[in-house]
This record gives structure tokens, C-alpha cells and sequence, in this order.
């Protein structure tokens, strides 16, 4: 069986407004998602890893 996965795109400004950070700080994060890229001049952000990028950095603040 071949499994689909539902994948769901953010655009830069979602991305922002979820995680607080600059869309500059966003591309210049080396521990933050790489986009994917949806056009020539168009990339969009997995929202599963914008997610577990999130959730990571809540688990960081809890152990620390």
C-alpha cells in the first residue's frame, strides 16, 4: 500500500507569526527548517517541522 502523507505549506509570514522570529533570523537559523522551494521566486515551510522545531525549543527550556 502506498502511504500519502498530507503535507500542509506555510508561507513566510505564518511562519513568522508562529514563531516569533525575523524572517531574516528565520533563513540565517542553522537549527531551523529549510524551506522548500514552490516556484522560481516562492518557498514555503513544512508546517510539521515548523512545529517539531517549536516543540523542540519548549523541551530545550524545560530540561534546561
Amino acid at each position: 500500500a502506498i502511504q500519502t502523507a498530507q503535507y500542509q505549506l506555510l508561507k513566510l509570514p505564518e511562519v513568522i507569526a508562529r514563531t516569533g522570529k525575523s524572517g531574516s533570523a528565520i533563513y540565517s537559523d542553522p537549527t531551523f527548517p529549510k524551506p522548500v522551494k514552490i516556484g522560481p521566486r516562492a518557498s514555503a515551510w513544512v508546517e510539521s517541522e515548523v512545529t517539531a522545531w517549536i516543540e523542540a525549543r519548549i523541551a530545550a527550556r524545560q530540561t534546561a
